[in-house]
């Protein structure tokens, strides 16, 4: 039996729900993964499936319709369904990252009334905190919400960088508020912005223009949001009190990056299966390559490169789960699954040879998209910041 990506200490729920999640990965997704991936084509099917399967509400707690799962069984279900089509997991770890938000944060009638419509995938979220000059700089958010005088606000700017901005009708917005705090971080306030999905002015002053064209990451759209004096209740406001924003924005980012990690070890897992098959297939000099120690050698360091990947994704979610601090961790199994996947991938590529280069051969599509798990959800440079400032404070010199 495979050993790679297997996880110690699951409970008999947890293997069922990823055992279904796997036969409708491999009968659902793969078949017709290149297909879709090639046109550009939204995976309405899979993802119908998807709320069946009732995936959209995993971590929602079932007092609001969910299945109240944990971060770790989310996670490892995003791996499996990354390694069918990393566009798919992405429409679902966006709209997790907003409901996620709503659960920790949000009012109880905000809980009650996006939950329930989140948890069946009726309703889908989308996360936007990035701006067209903005990138991880997020002190420079220029979205402004200015209050009126009936106590609501109006919403004037750009985002960026939405996944599932045409299909969500609830968009996570980071604004700045401007209301008199001593500090840039302390001015700036999450909108629950809802409006209707499709593109063009979807909400009254607020418009999705477009998908952006991309090279890889197809399928699900990703788009801008344009807000021309859009004018939202101050009952919109995540847990109804300004200037909370950034830090309920970066304790979404915080589980988005453990499920990113997840995304980019689903990818390297489908680039070691696709690699290590093709190197029993092909023949070289009398022989099936994978009998030549060169490619033996590095069958045997993506393998290596996959099981840490996903040991590393399974003690941050972990620690997420059991209450513990896990920044520095969550970026860890980020910066160290993106880079291992985007290497097991290429050394696939390069098992493949000149077939690799062909659209024809899976292996093309995960050399496309795996280059997204580079910089989705922070790059790799960002990370480092983050442990090595960690590494600063836990080992500073005494004395």
């Amino acid at each position: 039996m495979p050993r790679l990506c297997e996880t110690d200490g699951l409970t008999e729920d947890q293997t069922e729900i990823l055992k279904a999640v796997r036969v409708f990965v491999d009968e659902q997704i793969i078949p017709v993964a290149q297909e879709l991936e090639h046109a550009d084509e939204y995976p309405t099917d899979i993802v119908e499936g998807l709320k069946e399967l009732g995936v959209f509400g995993l971590m929602i707690p079932e007092e609001y319709g969910g299945l109240g799962e944990s971060l770790l069984t989310y996670a490892l279900c995003v791996e499996e369904i990354a390694r069918g089509w990393m566009s798919v997991s992405g429409v679902i770890n966006t709209h997790f990252i907003v409901a996620y938000m709503v659960m920790q944060h949000g009012t109880e009638e905000q809980k009650q009334k996006y939950l329930p419509q989140m948890a069946t995938g009726e309703m889908r979220g989308a996360f936007s905190m990035s701006e067209p000059g903005l990138g991880s700089d997020v002190s420079a958010v220029s979205t402004k919400a200015v209050k009126q005088d009936d106590g609501s606000y109006a919403i004037t700017g750009s985002k960026m960088w939405l996944t599932n901005g045409a299909e969500s009708r609830l968009v996570a917005t980071l604004c700045k508020t401007d209301e008199g705090a001593d500090s840039v971080y302390r001015n700036m306030t999450t909108f629950l912005i809802e409006k209707e999905a499709g593109f063009g002015e979807t909400a009254p002053g607020l418009t999705i223009p477009g998908k952006i064209d991309k090279m890889g990451y197809k399928g699900v759209e990703t788009t801008e949001m344009v807000l021309e004096n859009h004018v939202v209740g101050a009952d919109q406001i995540l847990g109804g009190e300004t200037g909370k924003g950034f830090y309920q924005m970066m304790d979404g980012v915080e589980v988005g990056r453990v499920n990113v990690a997840a995304r980019a070890c689903g990818l390297a897992w489908r680039g070691f299966e696709l690699g290590v098959a093709y190197a029993q297939q092909r023949q070289t000099f009398g022989k099936p390559i994978a009998q030549h120690q060169a490619i033996l050698f590095r069958i045997a360091e993506m393998a290596t490169k996959v099981e840490v990947a996903h040991t590393m994704m399974v003690k941050a979610a972990r620690m997420k789960d059991s209450g513990q601090r896990m920044d520095v961790e969550a970026g860890m199994a980020k910066m160290v699954a993106s880079e291992y996947a985007h290497e097991v991938v290429e050394a696939s590529f390069r098992i493949h040879g000149g077939y690799g280069y062909s659209k024809e051969y899976e292996i093309e599509r995960l050399y496309r998209e795996v280059a997204f798990m580079l910089i989705g959800e922070g790059t790799t440079d960002i990370q480092k910041m983050i442990i090595g400032r960690a590494m600063l404070a836990d080992y500073k010199l005494k004395g």
